[in-house]
């Protein structure tokens, strides 16, 4: 039986992850209340930031930004667009 969460960002009962994306509280809170689908959205714009952006992951600026950017994601606000991005069909 799929697992399912009420999701912060969609405000709906969606599938839920399988697993907390990372250890602590957290990855805890995100496995408890995002749908895989907001998750892998996330994934995939995170990609598109740290390419565009032209982020560094050692850099400690770099990973807060993210994180604060995750947030904002997740939560359903208002959060930061890769310059240059084009969506496939447009």
């Amino acid at each position: 039986m799929t697992r399912t969460v009420f999701c912060r960002k969609y405000q709906q009962e969606l599938e839920g992850l399988d697993k907390p994306p990372y250890p602590g509280p957290q990855g805890q809170d995100i496995f408890d209340n995002v749908s895989k689908q907001a998750w892998t959205e996330w994934q995939e714009h995170q990609t598109r930031l740290i390419n565009e952006k032209h982020l560094v992951m050692t850099d400690p600026d770099a990973r807060k930004y993210l994180k604060e950017q995750m947030q904002k994601f997740l939560s359903g606000g208002d959060f930061d667009q890769a310059e240059g991005y084009v969506p496939e069909g447009q």
